[in-house]
């Protein structure tokens, strides 16, 4: 990134804004990333560029980056945790690189060593590739920042023995990326899921129903979302910003306990699908993917909703039907899975997490 890029007023957009993005004084000095409410609906958060450069500053003295580090982004840039690793590089001016050929484990490795890379970004599914091909990290590597959901603890402590620095996060593109990230000094142990420490940048507090409200100095300024052929800026009215997460909060961090709006109604009682898909993965040993299932709430007349486990076609039918097997063993009435769906493919967003608001379409047309 080029130092004009962040003295430049002009607002710019992280992606592919297909129109003219809005002549509005509020969007001066702001860059748009596209996200999706818990409705579905697309709408573009506004992060100013003073907001990103405190949160790469924050991630850089927490990760003790240098101006002898190499930051290496191998995720999409127009996401935010991707801009992030740019931002990251630019603040603390240190070297860049960025991964641009077809993802490969094998290909990744062997990059990271030849560029030197001190510091980068995956998502889980990235890290369950290089564990499944066995490969062993580079000496270079000092932090591998993991976001975009949740690394299990099988498959984060066989990466820590193969030299692997994972570290969990949490974060969100109202953030503009991290709010927590474990330590350094957590490589010392083995890896664990939670909690994971505060970023110093951000005040942290739970409101009703355990949901996490967080306020700093890298929160967003607002988001744009088209109403009919219109695009309506709506400015952050408070300090303090409701995630839609819940959370469990002490002095050593954020445990996540996943998205408010992720509850179901089952047989009277609240569910959460996706803590049914971490199971799923544990009962696997990891075998399975964080991309390659996913548990869809399906309404249903008799018990409110249904719970359909989907999967990818990849996946192997006799692993399934174990795994399906182990789990139905155990599982009280409220948390029971109907039989599975197979789709090819699985339809995934560019960071891989499952697109659930379609498989739901296309599983309960």
């Amino acid at each position: 990134m080029h130092r004009d890029f962040w003295n430049d007023s002009a607002p710019c957009a992280a992606g592919c804004f297909v129109d003219a993005i809005p002549d509005l004084a509020e969007l001066q000095s702001q860059v748009l990333f596209e996200t999706s409410g818990s409705s579905g609906t697309p709408k573009w958060i506004a992060l100013s560029k003073e907001a990103l450069r405190v949160s790469a500053d924050a991630v850089n003295a927490h990760l003790e980056v240098t101006k002898t580090s190499c930051w290496g982004l191998a995720l999409p840039i127009h996401h935010v945790g991707g801009f992030g690793v740019a931002a990251r590089a630019f603040a603390a001016g240190c070297r860049f690189e960025h991964f641009t050929s077809r993802w490969q484990p094998e290909t990744f490795t062997r990059w990271l060593n030849d560029f030197q890379i001190t510091h980068t970004s995956l998502v889980p599914t990235q890290v369950h590739d290089l564990v499944a091909g066995q490969h062993r990290a580079p000496q270079c590597l000092r932090a591998v920042v993991v976001g975009g959901g949740r690394l299990d603890e099988i498959t984060g402590r066989a990466a820590r023995e193969l030299g692997w620095p994972v570290l969990a996060s949490y974060g969100m593109t109202e953030a503009a990326s991290q709010i927590a990230t474990q330590s350094l000094d957590s490589l010392n142990a083995p890896y664990v899921l939670a909690p994971i420490p505060v970023l110093p940048i951000w005040q942290t507090k739970l409101g009703d129903d355990d949901q996490l409200l967080i306020a700093g100095p890298a929160l967003f300024s607002g988001t744009l979302i088209k109403h009919d052929k219109e695009w309506i800026y709506h400015a952050r009215n408070s300090p303090w910003h409701e995630t839609r997460d819940r959370v469990q909060l002490d002095a050593q961090g954020i445990t996540p306990l996943g998205r408010i709006d992720a509850l179901v109604k089952v047989l009277g009682e609240l569910i959460d699908p996706q803590s049914i898909e971490h199971e799923l993965i544990a009962l696997s040993n990891s075998k399975l993917s964080p991309q390659s299932l996913v548990v869809i709430a399906v309404p249903d007349s008799r018990n409110e909703h249904a719970l359909v486990p989907v999967f990818e076609a990849s996946v192997d039918r006799d692993l399934m039907r174990q795994i399906l097997e182990k789990y139905a063993k155990n599982a009280p009435g409220p948390r029971r899975l109907h039989e599975p769906v197979i789709l090819n493919p699985l339809p995934l967003s560019a960071l891989g997490k499952p697109l659930r608001a379609e498989i739901l379409r296309m599983i309960g047309s």
